[in-house]
């Protein structure tokens, strides 16, 4: 498994984010949730789209549900 990969909610597009993570990264996202600096990992194993946070592992069977997730918490920045 690959060394984590640091990146900041609202850096990268969506597409940026799920292009890395097919291609192997795992991503820790830093961002803030309720005024405190939190951390969670997105990964992919090949099948299933993670989004682990501190309090709940989300599953997803493909990108389109990655992607809803990701935009829906705020780690993606809006596509341009």
């Amino acid at each position: 498994m690959s060394e984590p990969v640091p990146v900041n909610a609202g850096e990268h597009t969506a597409e940026e984010l799920l292009r890395r993570l097919r291609d192997g990264d795992r991503l820790v996202v830093k961002t803030e949730i309720l005024g405190s600096p939190e951390e969670l990992t997105l990964r992919y194993d090949g099948t299933t789209y993670y989004c682990d946070t501190p309090t709940t592992l989300h599953k997803h069977d493909d990108a389109a549900e990655m992607e809803e997730c990701m935009r829906h918490y705020g780690y993606v920045k809006d596509d341009e």
